[in-house]
């Protein structure tokens, strides 16, 4: 089985178990110092192309993947025994993918994403308060424009490894690494 084709059968497994936030992940980017920075995004979508998530591009971990493209991800089903890592290089979406998903989202979300200088420091929490109500009067009674500084990543995976938790820390570890176009797996001791 292709690896892509396995996450979908473990994807939902999960999401038949109706977690609170089923799409989350652990984005794990590097620095050009390599300083390793981890923090959780939300999957909005995948194919045999990659995964995809949003953000602001100016943030740390926009800059990080826009210095160093290598990237990890990290999926934690605790309730079914599971995890997923995959690790590949993330590259900007077309600008048009990144276009419709940004006006998927709540008015309320869109005026955030204009309104944060996501990972700058701030005064206060005011002056955060303040931005927003400055957008949201702004747009008022108009559709809210992309930010020329937001939009999605693609991650393009090298490597996925499935892990299943087992009896006695006796785990199944199966690893699938990309090979020109196709998959090769291996099995990995716990």
């Amino acid at each position: 089985m292709e690896p892509v084709s396995l996450f979908t059968l473990w994807y939902n497994d999960w999401l038949a178990t109706n977690p609170a936030e089923p799409s989350a992940m652990a984005l794990s980017t590097a620095g050009k110092d390599g300083t390793v920075s981890s923090r959780i995004v939300l999957l909005k979508d995948f194919s045999e192309k990659g995964f995809v998530f949003f953000t602001n591009y100016d943030s740390r971990k926009g800059q990080q993947i826009k210095s160093d493209s290598h990237a990890a991800l990290l999926f934690w089903w605790q309730p079914l025994g599971r995890q997923v890592r995959i690790e590949g290089t993330a590259q900007k979406t077309p600008g048009e993918l990144s276009e419709q998903y940004f006006h998927s989202r709540p008015r309320e979300s869109q005026t955030g994403a204009w309104a944060s200088e996501q990972s700058r420091e701030i005064p206060d929490r005011n002056y955060l308060e303040k931005r927003f109500e400055h957008f949201y009067e702004k747009f008022s009674g108009n559709e809210i424009p992309l930010p020329p500084n937001w939009g999605g990543f693609l991650l393009t995976p090298v490597m996925f490894e499935f892990w299943q938790e087992g009896k006695h820390r006796l785990h199944d570890r199966i690893v699938y690494t990309r090979d020109n176009d196709s998959w090769i797996s291996k099995r990995l001791a716990p």
